[in-house]
């Protein structure tokens, strides 16, 4: 039986030209060859699987070659080639570190490196897995890494170059290997399945590529695995049923159901996705990556950032065209906060399901937009127009007096349902002309009783409907709904104003007196805390009244009216809720002057500062806590 040799081992690179996806390293290698400039000390870094090692063997061999080829490879005829290829060489050794990395190790190294080659011009040292090398043998290499003899060449090979030690870092020319593409994959893999007289489909090597994740030797492992599995004809089925791979086929039919708004044909899609063996973060991955993908085909500039095969291109640009870019964008966000809420969730299936039962009814989310210029409100949807629309989902009605991020307007005739963005300018209301609105009467604890005409005067109705105005849009004769609940109360309020302005209100008629006692009630919410700094500093402000609907606090110095502002919000809304007036306005003020006449009055004392009077007042009360053992606690 002949001794089967996998296609990692049988097809290695044996010179430059066959390294795949690092001719920026190969073509500097050879050129240092020709030219004769060549370091003492070279590191290869890089994934795995992509070529640091062979590209070490071949220098290696190209470096004590006796016939050099014009173009820098080695000529594999000479005895130096010959007996590399055989394995024989005596002037190219190679040391795993991640098995000998200790100190003796390096000692035995460092001891060959100081005999001369018997044939060829250089000793080369390839180190493999160098970052495995303890500190005690990093430093013990360090001298001979710096000043090697003329004839001894150091190649370095890593995967984790951050776990080695600068000062190696910095006596080595590093070369940093990339990963290997899907589309140089797909080329190397089709070469050889065609030397090996075997048939596969492009989208099946294609598969290959995209698992492997641009390591080499990973690829060809798995190509020899799905050879002896399908008896070298390879398929995109077979080869998907063997890697286990979620099916593109599949996000293609879930789009299609999303984009119908049919949860039904998602769920059972979804359901047998899970039959297939597959787990739910493998669906929100999958699902993550068809979206992204259908987000760069709107672009022809970025088209190359997707790498899929060229009979797929055309069906991710056929679905592409269906959905617009603000629904790719914004289903991405949903389906990135899913999955990082996918392992702390119980149910986990049912937060997928929950998800796509989202993303089914995405597309019917509506924004109004404010042109801060015209007024006019845009409605703006995130999908083309024509698209099934179903849902109907009343958002929360925002609590009266606490900002919302988003308010809910219900009007009756017709139904329907609108979110305005916050920040947004609502539309102003325009009541139909064939029927005057009833008179709207306030509740008693908001408004004053509603303004009532002399017998003298012919009664007018409480609320006048406002002309349309342009930036409504009702002057192009859109009807435009009438409004109930919230909305229209605050409308009729506005305009009731408008129209009666000698109307009463509810708010409290401010006066000096009245200041004075709500600023004492404001005092005295501290002092009940015991917070008697905050009290002391509150007493000595001096309150006063500059305009109808304006409160002014003096201060007399600038601790006082530092801390004065500090509290400048919550002293104001203190007043606008005790007075009922949200226009009132509060100004601090610096008046040191007073300074010298309020030091003729008494000083607030702090409580050692009492206790201290006290006991020179009353010397008892210190002979009492000093025979109870009392201790001050202040």
């Amino acid at each position: 039986m002949e001794n089967f040799i996998v296609s990692a081992r049988k097809y290695r690179p044996q010179n430059f030209s066959t390294v795949v996806g690092q001719a920026h390293i190969t073509t500097t290698l050879k050129n240092a060859i020709r030219n004769n400039q060549l370091a003492h000390a070279f590191l290869f870094c890089g994934p795995r699987g992509v070529g640091k090692t062979t590209c070490a063997r071949i220098l290696a061999k190209t470096i004590n070659c006796e016939n050099l080829q014009a173009d820098g490879e080695a000529c594999n005829e000479c005895n130096s080639c010959r007996t590399f290829n055989e394995g024989s060489s005596f002037n190219i050794h190679e040391l795993d570190a991640a098995s000998n990395n200790s100190v003796d190790d390096i000692r035995t190294l460092v001891d060959q490196v100081r005999f001369a080659p018997q044939a060829g011009k250089y000793k080369i040292y390839i180190i493999d897995e160098v970052h495995m090398l303890s500190s005690s043998a990093f430093n013990a290499f360090l001298k001979t890494l710096e000043e090697p003899p003329s004839y001894a060449i150091f190649i370095l090979a890593t995967t984790e170059k951050h776990k080695i030690l600068p000062t190696i870092l910095s006596r080595c020319q590093i070369f940093d290997f990339k990963r290997i593409t899907i589309q140089d994959t797909v080329d190397h893999l089709q070469e050889i399945v065609t030397k090996e007289h075997m048939t596969a489909e492009g989208d099946a090597l294609h598969l290959i590529a995209q698992k492997t994740d641009g390591c080499m030797r990973d690829s060809l492992s798995t190509l020899d695995k799905i050879v002896s599995f399908t008896g070298g004809k390879l398929t995109y089925q077979n080869t998907l049923e063997h890697l286990n791979i979620l099916d593109y086929d599949y996000f293609f039919r879930v789009m299609e159901s999303v984009l119908a708004q049919d949860i039904a044909g998602a769920l059972l899609i979804f359901d047998e996705v899970l039959q297939k063996g597959f787990e739910g973060d493998n669906f929100l991955g999958g699902w993550a990556e068809f979206l992204r993908n259908l987000l760069v085909c709107k672009d022809d500039k970025v088209l190359h950032l997707m790498e899929v095969s060229a009979n797929l291109k055309d069906r991710y640009k056929q679905m592409s065209g269906r959905v617009s870019s603000a629904y790719l964008v914004t289903a991405l966000h949903l389906l990135n906060e899913t999955e990082i809420g996918y392992r702390m969730a119980r149910n986990k299936r049912l937060h997928v399901e929950m998800a796509l039962i989202r993303l089914c009814y995405l597309q019917q989310a509506v924004t109004l937009v404010s042109n801060d210029q015209t007024g006019e409100v845009v409605k703006k949807n995130l999908i083309p127009e024509g698209a099934p629309q179903r849902l109907r989902a009343p958002l929360p009605t925002p609590i009266y007096g606490k900002p919302a991020t988003s308010k809910t307007i219900q009007p009756q005739e017709p139904k329907l349902t609108i979110e305005v963005e916050k920040g947004a300018a609502q539309p102003a209301y325009t009541a139909p002309q064939e029927k005057a609105p009833a008179a709207y009467t306030p509740s008693p604890e908001k408004t004053a009783p509603a303004y009532t005409p002399p017998a003298s005067q012919p009664a007018t109705p409480s609320y006048t409907a406002p002309q349309p105005s342009p930036a409504t849009g009702a002057g192009n004769g859109a009807a435009r709904p009438k409004l109930t609940g919230l909305a229209a109360m605050k409308e009729a309020m506005a305009a009731k104003q408008q129209q009666s302005p000698a109307t009463a209100t509810s708010s409290i008629p401010l006066t000096a007196g009245a200041i004075a006692v709500y600023w004492d009630e404001f005092i005295d919410r501290f002092m009940q805390a015991n917070k008697m700094t905050v009290v002391g500093n509150l007493q000595l402000a001096q309150t006063s009244m500059v305009g109808p609907e304006e409160i002014c606090i003096v201060s007399r110095n600038i601790v006082q009216y530092r801390f004065m502002e500090e509290e400048k919000l919550e002293i104001s809304e203190f007043f606008k809720v005790k007075f009922r007036n949200n226009a009132l306005i509060l100004t601090l003020q610096l008046d040191e002057s007073q300074q010298q006449t309020a030091d003729t009055g008494p000083v607030p004392l702090s409580s050692r500062e009492q206790f201290t009077r006290m006991v020179e007042k009353y010397p008892l009360v210190k002979e009492l806590k000093d025979r109870l053992n009392m201790e001050l606690d202040f």
